[in-house]
């Protein structure tokens, strides 16, 4: 499959949220063209600020792995991570990270800049099907306004 039949994936995740009226951000972990996690942002339904798409998904792919470190995975997710989650992110040594649409407010780079929160040897790939992931975003806002 390629980054977009993937991001796709994480869409899907991020319209459950959307659903559920949570910030609709999806996320997918990948090995061996498999999928082996998946997330979605639940800090309403589980009270629980920490309960993004990245650590539920990072979650998920550690406990199928019986792996605290994910080198060989790529985690797709609809919106730049956060500074948060970049740190999670950081410690699986993830091999790749690819998200759809930037977040100026609350993604990673706010944070962090000019300095690179995630592992040396990852692998950032960012852009994919940002339209569609960037209007999710503004649906969900344009909603609750």
């Amino acid at each position: 499959m390629t980054d977009e039949q993937y991001m796709q994936l994480a869409l899907k995740e991020a319209k459950r949220a959307f659903d559920e009226g949570e910030v609709p951000v999806g996320a997918v972990v990948v090995m061996n063209d498999r999928i082996i996690a998946k997330g979605y942002n639940q800090v309403e339904k589980l009270a629980d600020s920490t309960a993004h798409a990245e650590i539920i998904a990072l979650t998920a792919a550690f406990n199928f792995l019986g792996s605290k470190y994910l080198p060989e995975a790529t985690l797709y997710v609809t919106v730049e991570p956060c500074l948060m989650c970049s740190g999670a992110l950081y410690w699986s040594k993830i091999g790749k990270i690819v998200w759809g649409t930037d977040d100026e407010k609350n993604g990673h780079r706010k944070n962090t800049s000019p300095n690179n929160p995630f592992h040396p040897k990852t692998e950032l790939v960012s852009g994919i099907l940002q339209q569609e992931c960037a209007q999710l975003m503004k649906d969900f806002f344009k909603a609750r306004r």
